[in-house]
């Protein structure tokens, strides 16, 4: 008789994947805004570094490190309240990292007199920040303090689970859209090499929300 073999995944070559992406998206970032753009700066005569915090920000705040709790319960190999407590500062880092965002494109619109809130890229921006805020206090008073008893936190879990699914699937628009629009502002063509680094940003931030998709639905080798 043959014998039959289960195929067992693991969640670690997504991890692993997941982590050489954060360090690739980090890094194009970077150099897009430092080498072709004009750097980044919260107060400047020049306006553009104010704006080029923005993206800086929403992607290491709402993508990078949002990505980094979504996977805490896969890469770290402690207790389950150790798991909690990473998975809580990390949102709250991506929360203010964002909030910084948003102020500063907020602060660059304001000061060149541009209107606020008139793109869909913005429109999905503000309903992003607005649910993780909503997101990480729903948590923070569900499960650290004062915490709901046993039976709500249960039933709450899987809307918890849910909630943050779709917060991160709406970074990820959020920031794909944000690429593509100021792509066309710049009015870049093919062939320019910012052109080219904006687009390995756009498809290598899409590859990274894959790669955290596999971490969480895979299991864990310590679990």
């Amino acid at each position: 008789m043959v014998k039959r073999q289960s195929i067992q995944l693991s969640a670690t070559p997504a991890v692993v994947l997941a982590h050489l992406l954060l360090v690739a998206v980090a890094t194009l970032i970077l150099v897009w805004l430092l080498k072709f753009q004009d750097g980044v700066a919260l107060s400047s005569a020049n306006k553009s570094k104010i704006f080029n915090l923005h993206p800086l920000l929403m992607v290491f705040g709402l993508i990078l490190a949002g990505g980094e709790a979504i996977m805490v319960y896969k890469t770290i190999p402690a207790t389950r309240e150790a798991q909690k407590t990473i998975h809580l500062i990390l949102h709250l880092i991506a929360l203010v990292l964002g909030s910084v965002g948003v102020y500063a494109v907020f602060k660059f619109h304001n000061e060149m007199h541009i209107p606020n809130l008139y793109t869909l890229h913005s429109w999905l921006g503000i309903t992003t920040i607005s649910l993780f805020g909503l997101q990480w206090v729903l948590g923070f008073f569900s499960f650290v303090f004062p915490k709901a008893r046993s039976y709500a936190r249960a039933s709450f879990i899987p809307w918890h689970v849910f909630l943050g699914s779709v917060v991160f699937l709406l970074a990820i628009c959020t920031a794909e859209s944000g690429l593509v629009e100021k792509f066309t502002f710049l009015k870049l063509h093919s062939g320019q090499q910012e052109a080219l680094i904006m687009n390995f940003i756009g498809l290598l931030i899409f590859l990274f929300a894959l790669s955290v998709g596999l971490t969480v639905v895979l299991p864990s080798r310590f679990q």
